[in-house]
């Protein structure tokens, strides 16, 4: 039998069950064959033969990528230089925040995933948009790619839905007493979260090696020269660069506004899809360490769409309120999730797998309320 690794509780505070059990990634298996994904592949294949399109380099993406990157531009230049009085700042801030999220939802996710075109270099050159905001696009692969979407909503394994003591997303989670709250206070830490993967989790995954349960390898190289370039240009932007022309005071809430307005958009998005009521949270088998269900049921049934018939929000999120689409093909260009999804839900359909979809995200944020009032309740 596997050995299984304990969650200790935390100093000082009294969790209802403090030996919650987790494994690490190397072990837990799914489920074979896989027909249903069989069959998903073969139909999505045959969509792309009729319909005569590229699964990527699709030109709407890259007159996409120009409409974000100029509005990103324009809203920096103008926080920058032409925000004089406090209204325009505040408006100017919020529009830098919001387009940052979309450059994550559009441009660096798909070049991350290599969905964005057939030439790695170009996905790379897209991917790299992520370090410009401060992230990692090393270390976001090694997490987002490998992890997240290999093990969506394992307890333990998915750091995605690891909020530490702070919060309770999956019922295997220890509770603690002020959990009864968190479907109040997680939406503002919710605009913290960009702050934590810029300043701490990436260098705590470069000197550790590890994220959660799971060991990533370490950047080296041009890998380690672009990670370090990476959070220099980021800095550079930040905060060098509005310092020569502004107060302290005034770059720092300039700064703060804007990430918080970005990590708010970036985690109420991906809680929509994972962190809701439909979601499923399996475990593995405590012998076996096997799951129950084949890689694809298991990405269906751990997560939900939502709003697929608001172009606005396909637009913004690019593509992301069709999760499930995207876990099950990740390296296919998000323009073609909306029709996609007719065919996947379909397939699901005729093989018994469960497929949810929030129809407004108006919806899909009510059922993330309730799943965060019910995760903070006893029992």
């Amino acid at each position: 039998m596997p050995t299984l690794i304990e969650k200790p509780a935390i100093s000082g505070m009294s969790p209802e069950s403090s030996s919650v059990k987790t494994t690490h990634s190397n072990l837990v298996k799914f489920s074979k064959p896989d027909s249903f994904m069989t069959a998903l592949r073969e139909r999505i294949d045959e969509y792309f033969v009729l319909t005569k399109q590229s699964k990527r380099d699709h030109p709407r993406m890259y007159v996409k990528t120009i409409v974000i990157l100029s509005w990103l531009m324009v809203s920096y230049l103008a926080l920058v230089f032409w925000a004089t009085t406090w209204p325009v700042t505040v408006l100017t801030t919020i529009s830098l925040g919001i387009a940052m999220a979309a450059v994550g939802f559009n441009i660096q996710h798909d070049g991350g995933h290599g969905a964005y075109s057939k030439y790695q270099w170009v996905n790379r050159l897209m991917a790299l948009t992520l370090d410009m905001l401060g992230g990692s696009s090393f270390i976001w692969k090694r997490t987002h790619n490998v992890i997240h979407h290999s093990y969506t909503n394992v307890t333990g394994l998915d750091g995605d839905i690891d909020l530490g003591f702070m919060g309770r997303l999956s019922p295997h989670e220890p509770r603690y007493a002020f959990h009864r709250f968190q479907h109040l206070y997680l939406w503002l830490l919710y605009g913290f979260i960009t702050f934590k993967w810029q300043f701490r989790d990436d260098f705590q995954a470069l000197l550790i090696g590890r994220v959660g349960n799971s060991t990533i390898p370490r950047p080296q190289g041009w890998e380690l020269a672009t990670f370090l370039l990476g959070k220099v240009v980021f800095l550079t932007l930040a905060f060098g660069i509005p310092l020569c022309f502004h107060a302290w005071y005034y770059v720092a809430i300039g700064f703060v506004g804007a990430s918080f307005v970005q990590g708010l958009f970036l985690s109420i998005v991906f809680q929509l899809a994972h962190s809701v009521e439909p979601a499923d949270f399996p475990l593995p088998d405590a012998d076996t360490q096997r799951m129950e269900n084949s890689w694809a049921m298991h990405q269906v049934e751990t997560t939900v769409d939502f709003a697929r018939h608001s172009r606005l929000a396909t637009w913004f999120t690019g593509g992301l309120n069709f999760q499930i689409e995207h876990h099950l093909f990740p390296h296919i260009c998000h323009i073609h999730y909306p029709a996609m999804s007719k065919i996947v839900e379909a397939t699901a359909a005729e093989f018994g797998v469960r497929y949810h979809a929030h129809s407004t995200a108006f919806s899909a944020i009510q059922s993330h309320y309730r799943w965060l009032k019910a995760m903070g309740q006893p029992g």
